[in-house]
Parts: structure tokens; C-alpha cells; sequence
């Protein structure tokens, strides 16, 4: 299968990629737009995508993309995965960690490190991906400038680490989802949905709602609102841990909660983060 993925080799979506696809191919896409792009026209079979960061919350342009809305096309989640995030600051040969002034990395990664590369008194330049930033910094040849990614993704390019563990704090984790086109398929290990909720302008129908999923025995795990496309209308994306199979959906979700205007099923998978 040709498996897609955000960014560049040796970039931490691509670690997510070989983790779970050992053994196909691999294309990166320079932003999510490109990366949905692919997988919505066929380009490739199974994209893999972070959804959200123990210290910085959801990958929004991610989250937001997952409903599909104006494409066509009905995307679903198969997996979730785990990486945990360990930037390390690269540098050219004979660079000094003292000379630094600039470090680039994706937005996400520099967020993760605010606090550490604020100690070390550098300006942060955001780039569209870790290990691209890795080959901006080998590109530039400017020994003042280097790159925060992961711990080997700067020997393909020849830098030197400067500086491990730059992080701010130590339990930081991506967690990636992989997504393909297609209705939910409902496996008998799966114990763990995604939905979209809208609700109807009725005082308290969100709260009715999640209650209602708790007391048909849903794990409700995250709950993120966003806006839903309209001025000033939200959707909330809802994460449900439920017992395994259809029949543990099921019993979950059939009937829709009386009060939501609408729900949409992103996909079941088994849990890894609960």
C-alpha cells in the first residue's frame, strides 16, 4: 500500500508511518491539505495524521479536516498510535549551542519547547515540518540557525545534535490516527469511536447529550468543540471508549442521542489511549 503522511523523512508523522506500515511505501505532502488531497483522490490508501499533542492540545488543521465536509467524500478513522516526542536541537558541524540565534521547526514543535527555547534565548521561525526544517538548516549553512526535531533527523543531512531533551515538559506524546476513505468498519476488538455531534439551540442539549452517551455506559474521553462552517455554529468532536465490537457501538450510539440535531460517526478502533 502507498501510505501518506505530512511532512518529511525522518520526521515524527513519518516515524508514525513505518511504526504501524513496516513494510509499504511512503509519500509525504508538504501540508494536510495536500496530504487529505492525496488520499481523497486516490493517490494514496491510508494516511497518517496527528490529531493531538499531551502538551498542545489537537492538531486543529487535522481535526478539522476528518467530517470531509465540501469534498465528497466519506473519510474514517482504522487506528490510533502513539509516538512519544523528544525534540533535539541540530546544528551544522563546529556549530556552538552558544552562537545559535534561530530555531526553526513546525509551529507544533516550537509550542512544545516554548519555555526551553525561551532559557536559551533564540527566536523561533516556524516551518511547515520538523525534518524539513533539519534540511532548511544544512541548506542555509548558517551556523547561527538550527533545527528542533527528532533525534536522528539530522544525520541524513549531516548536522550534529547541539542539544537533547529540548521540551518542555516530559510526558510529550503525538497522538496519530490513520485514515482512509470509506464508511466505518466496526471490528470486534474495536472498543473506541470518534464522533461529531451537532446540537439543536435548545438550552442544556449538550449536556443532555453526554449524558445520555454515560449512562448507555460510554467512556467519554475527550470532547473538543469546533466552529462547524456556519458563522457562529460549533460541532463537538467526542472520543468514546464503549465495550468491544458492534454490539458494544451499538449500544452506545442506537439511537442517536434525543438531542443532538446530528451525528456523524468518524470510525471505530481499538483504544490505545483511554
Amino acid at each position: 500500500m502507498d501510505i501518506g503522511y505530512q511532512g518529511e523523512p525522518h520526521s515524527y508523522s513519518y516515524r508514525a508511518a513505518t511504526e504501524l506500515f513496516p513494510d509499504d511505501e511512503y509519500i509525504g505532502y508538504k501540508g494536510f491539505a495536500a496530504a487529505f488531497g492525496a488520499l481523497e483522490q486516490g493517490r494514496v490508501d491510508r494516511l497518517v495524521v496527528p490529531v493531538e499533542n499531551s502538551t498542545t492540545g489537537s492538531v486543529l488543521p487535522v481535526l478539522d479536516r476528518l467530517p470531509g465536509e465540501g469534498t465528497g467524500v466519506r473519510f474514517s478513522i482504522l487506528a490510533e498510535h502513539l509516538v512519544e516526542v523528544r525534540h533535539t536541537l541540530h546544528g551544522l558541524p563546529g556549530a556552538k549551542l552558544d552562537d545559535v540565534r534561530e530555531v526553526r521547526s513546525r509551529p507544533q514543535a516550537l509550542a512544545q519547547a516554548e519555555h526551553a527555547l525561551l532559557k536559551l534565548g533564540v527566536d523561533a521561525v516556524p516551518a511547515y515540518d520538523t525534518a524539513g526544517a533539519v534540511r532548511q538548516v544544512a541548506e542555509l549553512g548558517d551556523p547561527t540557525i538550527a533545527a528542533l526535531a527528532p533525534p536522528r533527523a539530522g544525520e541524513a543531512h549531516g548536522l550534529e545534535v547541539l542539544l537533547e531533551h529540548v521540551l518542555d515538559k516530559d510526558h510529550n506524546t503525538t497522538r496519530f490516527v490513520v485514515v482512509h476513505v470509506g464508511a466505518p468498519e466496526v471490528n470486534e476488538e474495536d472498543d473506541k469511536t470518534t464522533i461529531v455531534v451537532t446540537f439543536s439551540h435548545t438550552p442544556g442539549s449538550l449536556a443532555l447529550v453526554l449524558a445520555e452517551l454515560g449512562l448507555r455506559g460510554a467512556n467519554l474521553t475527550r470532547i473538543e468543540s469546533r466552529p462547524a462552517g456556519v458563522a457562529w455554529n460549533y460541532r463537538t468532536f467526542i472520543d468514546l471508549v464503549h465495550d468491544a465490537g458492534p454490539v458494544g457501538l451499538e449500544r452506545v450510539l442506537d439511537p442517536p442521542p434525543a438531542h443532538a440535531a446530528a451525528l456523524l460517526n468518524l470510525g471505530s478502533y481499538k483504544a490505545v489511549v483511554r
